[in-house]
């Protein structure tokens, strides 16, 4: 228990460092799969742009106001205040909607190895695990987008008889 008192503290202390508030001391430890199915209403409902502004929601108010993402009225009050319509999320929280959606998510992430969070996947290739320095997720962005974009490499440079302006020397 100390040991994990004292890993949070560093988060806490390193968050701190970048203007961020975090209270792990006294997040609730809670089921999220009903926050992850509003995630998927999310993306479906406003694409990925809506769905990152209900997890930011949902990280607010799991690290910085430690309320249980557990519970249905705090994950509405998220949704709601990202634009999702109430009757909407009332319903998917009553049903087993995106249940199917989640079971994937689930699947593909011990697929990827994932064992805990946060987990990060670039490209369907690379995975970094854990909080990692910035200088780790730069290297990781450099090398993917280079992978993703050979470099074009002449062979041969140029010959007397090439092609220019005028037409080809024969």
């Amino acid at each position: 228990e100390d040991e994990t008192r004292d890993m949070q503290q560093q988060l806490i202390d390193l968050a701190a460092s970048e203007g961020l508030e975090m209270r792990l001391h006294d997040t609730v430890h809670t089921n999220t799969v009903d926050a992850h199915r509003l995630l998927h209403l999310a993306r479906e409902t406003g694409g990925t742009a809506l769905q990152r502004q209900l997890a930011e929601a949902l990280f607010a108010a799991y690290f910085t106001r430690a309320e249980d993402v557990g519970d249905h009225a705090v994950l509405t009050a998220a949704a709601v205040g990202v634009g999702l319509d109430g009757a909407r999320v009332r319903e998917v929280l009553a049903s087993q909607e995106y249940a199917e959606a989640f079971a994937a998510d689930v699947a593909q992430a011990r697929a990827y190895g994932a064992t805990g969070v946060p987990f990060f996947v670039v490209d369907q290739k690379y995975g970094v695990s854990g909080a990692q320095p910035a200088e780790v997720f730069g290297q990781l962005l450099e090398r993917a987008w280079s992978e993703s974009r050979p470099t074009l490499q002449t062979v041969g440079g140029e010959a007397d008889g090439a092609c220019g302006p005028d037409g080809c020397a024969i």
